[in-house]
């Protein structure tokens, strides 16, 4: 059990009833929240739904924080299950033909929607390469979207991603080298010349 330190205590008071935490806690965390939802979603104002679900869910849920990890992890935590209801939920609207003119009418084959928005956590001189990385990274398992999102993208050291998905550190190391095999391979059928390097 850790002490309980001030965000700790912030949360209890908010678990009685006290919004006004919240703030503190939308002030210091809600560009990591928005970078990571964005890293997934892809859209800014998909982003921007998941940032409000996860502060609407850090309030509602204060009472269950644990404090057996940081309350930084245990955002991440929440913002990641989130993304991914957010995925899972749009991409079975998709297969029910809700989006059906993301079809391509003579194939049937999904058209890849162009991700056209600046991330900030992507340092890329060309925008057609940042395009193409997330395009890619959609095929990754869960998993290791995860780990390569959390590590390549947001920075966290491996521990810390360890501790966010409740796995070993070594589990981290393997999904982020099973991710960027992947990854490698799928860029490589774009860019055949790179991988001769």
């Amino acid at each position: 059990m850790r002490q309980i330190n001030d965000e700790a205590q912030f949360l209890i008071e908010m678990a009685n009833g006290n919004e006004k935490p919240l703030d503190y806690f939308y002030n210091k965390y809600s560009a990591k929240v928005y970078s990571t939802a964005l890293s997934y979603t892809k859209n800014e104002q998909d982003a921007e739904e998941v940032l409000q679900d996860v502060f609407i869910t850090l309030f509602d849920s204060a009472s269950k924080f644990k404090n057996d990890a940081s309350v930084s992890t245990w955002i991440y935590r929440i913002t990641i299950n989130k993304c991914l209801d957010f995925l899972r939920k749009k991409n079975s609207l998709k297969r029910k033909g809700i989006f059906s003119s993301l079809f391509s009418k003579e194939s049937g084959e999904i058209i890849i929607e162009p991700v056209d928005f600046v991330h900030p956590g992507v340092k890329m001189e060309n925008s057609e390469d940042a395009k193409l990385l997330f395009r890619v990274m959609d095929e990754l398992t869960e998993n290791q979207k995860t780990v390569f999102i959390l590590t390549q993208i947001d920075g966290l050291p491996q521990q810390e991603v360890a501790d966010i998905m409740k796995v070993s550190r070594k589990s981290v190391e393997s999904l982020l080298q099973r991710a960027k095999a992947t990854m490698r391979i799928k860029l490589e059928k774009f860019y055949p010349e790179r991988g001769k390097k």
